[in-house]
C-alpha cells in the first residue's frame, strides 16, 4: 500500500556515500520527509520531485513524531529521518511510543542506518572489535546519577566505551568525571582513547591519544568519543581492540588460560583497593601480592622503597642483575623461569650446596645463615630473596653493615613468630639499596616469589597485563 505509512530512517553520520540503499530507496517514495533541517542537504538528491520536506526545528522530536502520524493517517508516505542509526538515540522509539499513545493502525518501518560511533570506529581503525557498550552524557532526560552508574559499570567491565553527546554549551563537566571514573576503576592511563568531529562530513577531525593524555576541551557536542579496553592499541596512527582476548601483539603464547585467568583477576583486585591512587610499581607490587594471598591486608602491609620495583627492573633489563639469590628452594621455584630466560638472571639458592651443612655444623649456624654467607662471597651484588628464614634476611644485614655485601636489592617476606618482624627491621637501614618487604610476621615463598615477578614484568604495569610467562 503506497500510502498510510512512515518509514523511519537512518541516513547514516552525514554523508551521501554512507547512506544505504534500503534508505535511499525509502526516500525515493516517499510524499514527505520530516526531519531537521540541517540534514536536508544529506537527503535532497534522494527525492522525487513531487516531496515535501517538513523542518520542525532542534529538540521538536515530538512534534517531528506527530506530524508524521497525521500525514500518514491522511494516506501519505511519510519518511522521519535521524542520523546515524534511528534506532540508536534516534527518532524509531519515539515514533512507536507515538502509536501506542494514539492507538494508529499506520505501519510503521524500521530502516537502520550507519551509526556515528560505527563511523568513527571506521575512521580510527578497527577499535570496537570485542564487546562494547555505547553511553550518552546527556542528562536532559537521563538522571546524571544514572549515567555515572552506567559508566562505572562499563569500566569496572572493560567495555570498549562509545560516548556521546560528550559535551554542550550547558554541559562542560561530565566527560572530566567520566574519564576521572576510568582511570580510578583501573582503566589504564595508556588506554587508546580515539575522538571524531563531524564524522563524514566535510569538517571531518579525526585525534588518537591515551586516556591520560585526553582532553575534553577539544571535544564539542558534533564529537563521538570512543575509549579501548585493556587489550586495546595502537599500531601504525590506527586504534584496534582485538577480537581474540589477550592476544599476543609479539606473536607470543600470551592468550593462554592461564594468562586470561591472571588479567581479570589484576582487574577485580585493583577495582577493590581502598587506596587506588598509588605509584605505578608500588601498585604492582601490591596487585601482585594480593593476588597471590588474597589477602587485602597487604595493603597495610607491603612496604617498597621509592621507585623500588621500578628501579630493579631497570637493573634487570641492563645487565647489572645476573644472579637472584633465594633462601630456600621453594622461592626459587616460584620465580617464573620464562622471565629468566628474557632477562639472561640465574637463580641459585644454596640451600643443597654440601658446603652448607659442613659450615652450619662448625660455626652452629642455621642452614640458611650458612648459605647466605657463602652467596656473599661469591655474588654480593646479588638481588636477595627471602620468603621463609628471618635468620637468613638477619645474616645479610649483618654482612651488608660489615661492608661484605652490596645487594641490587632486596625482597625480605619471611613468615612466622620468632625474628621475624624484627628481621624486616634489620634492612630498612640501608637506604641506598632498594627492598621490598612484607611487614609484620606475614610473608611466605610463594609472596616472595610473586613480588620478584612484579620486578621482572614491571613493563607490563602499566597495561595491566600480568602473567606473560604463565
Amino acid at each position: 500500500m503506497k500510502g498510510h505509512r512512515i518509514i523511519v530512517a537512518g541516513i547514516g553520520p552525514g554523508n551521501e556515500q554512507d547512506i544505504t540503499p534500503a534508505v535511499a530507496q525509502a526516500l525515493k517514495e516517499a510524499d514527505v520527509v520530516v526531519g531537521y533541517k540541517y540534514y536536508f542537504r544529506f537527503v535532497t538528491p534522494y527525492l522525487s520531485a513531487g516531496a515535501t520536506c517538513i523542518d520542525t526545528g532542534m529538540k521538536r522530536e515530538r512534534d517531528r513524531a506527530r506530524q508524521a502520524f497525521e500525514l500518514a493517517e491522511q494516506g501519505q508516505t511519510v519518511c522521519v529521518i535521524s542520523s546515524g542509526d534511528a534506532g540508536i538515540y534516534g527518532m524509531a522509539p519515539l515514533v512507536y511510543e507515538m502509536q501506542r499513545e494514539r492507538g494508529s493502525q499506520v505501519e510503521i518501518t524500521v530502516l537502520p542506518g550507519i551509526s556515528a560511533f560505527q563511523k568513527a570506529a571506521a575512521l580510527l581503525g578497527a577499535p570496537v572489535g570485542h564487546d562494547f557498550c555505547v553511553i550518552s552524557l546527556s542528562d536532559l532526560m537521563t538522571p546524571w546519577a544514572l549515567i555515572e552508574r552506567r559508566i562505572r559499570a562499563a569500566a569496572m567491565a572493560d567495555f570498549v566505551t562509545a560516548v556521546y553527546n560528550p559535551k554542550s554549551e550547558g554541559r562542560f563537566w561530565q566527560l572530566y568525571r567520566l574519564r576521572e571514573i576510568f582511570l580510578a576503576e583501573g582503566r589504564s592511563p595508556q588506554t587508546p582513547v580515539g575522538y571524531v568531529r563531524q564524522a563524514g562530513r566535510p569538517e571531518q577531525s579525526v585525534v588518537l591519544t591515551t586516556l591520560q593524555e585526553f582532553n575534553p576541551e577539544e571535544v564539542d557536542m558534533f564529537t563521538v568519543v570512543l575509549i579501548g579496553n585493556s587489550q586495546s592499541y595502537t599500531w601504525q596512527d590506527r586504534f584496534v581492540t582485538p577480537r581474540g582476548y589477550y592476544h599476543d601483539l609479539e606473536g607470543t603464547d600470551a592468550g593462554k588460560v592461564g594468562q586470561d585467568i591472571m588479567i581479570r583477576s589484576f582487574r577485580t583486585i585493583a577495582s577493590q583497593l581502598a587506596h587506588p591512587d598509588l605509584p605505578l610499581d608500588h601498585k604492582w607490587a601490591l596487585l601482585h601480592a594480593i593476588h597471590t594471598s588474597a589477602d587485602f591486608e597487604m595493603e597495610q602491609l607491603l612496604h617498597t622503597d621509592e621507585g623500588a620495583v621500578a628501579t630493579l627492573y631497570e637493573a634487570c633489563i641492563q645487565g647489572r642483575v645476573k644472579h637472584i639469590i633465594t633462601d630456600v628452594t621453594m622461592a626459587a621455584s616460584g620465580i617464573r623461569k620464562g622471565a629468566l630466560q628474557r632477562l639472561g638472571i640465574e637463580v641459585k639458592c644454596y640451600l643443597s650446596d654440601p658446603r652448607v651443612a659442613e659450615m652450619a655444623s662448625q660455626q652452629n649456624i642455621t642452614r640458611t645463615q650458612a648459605g647466605t654467607r657463602l652467596a656473599v662471597e661469591e655474588h654480593p651484588d646479588a638481588l636477595y630473596v627471602f620468603g621463609n628464614a628471618p635468620t637468613a634476611l638477619m645474616e645479610l644485614a649483618k654482612l651488608i653493615h660489615q661492608g661484605k655485601a652490596h645487594p641490587a636489592g632486596i625482597v625480605a617476606a619471611p613468615v612466622g613468630f620468632v625474628h621475624v618482624e624484627e628481621s624486616k627491621q634489620m634492612v630498612k637501614p640501608f637506604g641506598n639499596i632498594p627492598k621490598l618487604i612484607v611487614e609484620g610476621r606475614k610473608g611466605g615463598s610463594n609472596l616472595a616469589a610473586t613480588l620478584v615477578n612484579a620486578i621482572l614484568c614491571y613493563n607490563d604495569a602499566e597495561q595491566l597485563r600480568p602473567g606473560r610467562d604463565v
